[in-house]
């Protein structure tokens, strides 16, 4: 298997794992009365999956975002990256008068 595909899993795994904490505090400290939601409520279950698995996508991705971004390299190896303009100078930029009529004042 590719190793970009290895890195995709296991940082599923770990943001579905960092989403079941999640879970579990929102229900341990009761955020917004949702234990007794979810105890007192025949979908109960089903909700409590649903916020796991939306939670999940969410979490995955950043996971999976915030691995792909620390596989940069911390050198500059010379490929790019550096910015084309070194220096930031204003630049001249001649006015003209594009109007073909004088406008009067009103007095």
């Amino acid at each position: 298997m590719p190793k970009l595909v290895k890195l995709y899993i296991r940082n599923v795994i770990i943001g579905f794992a960092i989403a079941a904490a999640f879970v579990a505090i929102l229900l341990w400290f009761n955020v917004m009365n949702i234990w007794h939601l979810v105890t007192h409520s025949d979908a109960g279950i089903l909700a409590v999956f649903l916020l796991w698995f939306m939670h999940g996508i969410i979490f995955a991705g950043v996971q999976f975002a915030w691995a792909v971004m620390s596989l940069a390299e911390t050198k500059d190896s010379g490929r790019g990256g550096t910015p084309v303009v070194r220096t930031l100078r204003p630049a001249f930029v001649a006015a003209t008068d594009r109007r073909k009529h004088k406008v009067r004042s009103r007095r």
